[in-house]
């Protein structure tokens, strides 16, 4: 049997429980997606919970990202070692998946899909307006990207140095 949490006299103020809130009108987006550079992927990428400074809340072996992209923009099929689950919060999302992004689904707002450790995904707005998704990845460095040699290709093309 699971052990099951204590109820405990915690009670935190609002000041330690503000603390724990990022709020979204204050984050700053990153830079550190660079394949956001490659054309056809141009999209702003917010940390939330993650490790510091890169994200406002910390959070072990668990991060979450939210992500802007306009119509028909993306991410590029790339692949990590952790599993990564994708919110629609506005808009329509296609999640495409596999060796060269041949399969695909299509995400409504609040649909959520998971994928596996080790798939290669990527995603992209098919909305007609600017939409919002949410990433979440788990494990201790999510940040270890890889990306197939098509798109390798065209971010060199584009002049796009991917680690």
């Amino acid at each position: 049997m699971s052990p099951t949490a204590p109820i405990t006299d915690a009670n935190p103020t609002v000041a330690e429980m503000e603390a724990r809130v990022a709020r979204f009108a204050r984050l700053v987006p990153t830079e550190d997606y660079v394949d956001s550079g490659i054309p056809g992927c141009e999209r702003t990428t917010w940390r939330v919970l993650g490790q510091p400074p890169g994200a406002p809340l910390q959070a072990e072996d668990f991060h979450l990202n939210l992500v802007r992209c306009e119509p028909g923009k993306s991410a590029p099929l790339h692949n990590h070692l952790t599993q990564e689950v994708f919110v629609a919060l506005t808009g329509r999302w296609e999640v495409f998946w596999g060796p060269q992004g041949a399969r695909s689904l299509v995400l409504e707002p609040l649909d959520t899909v998971s994928i596996p450790p080790g798939v290669s995904r990527g995603f992209r707005n098919v909305s007609a307006e600017p939409a919002l998704l949410m990433g979440m990845a788990s494990g201790r460095d999510p940040g270890q990207i890889n990306w197939p040699a098509e798109v390798r290709a065209a971010a060199l093309a584009a002049g796009v140095r991917l680690p």
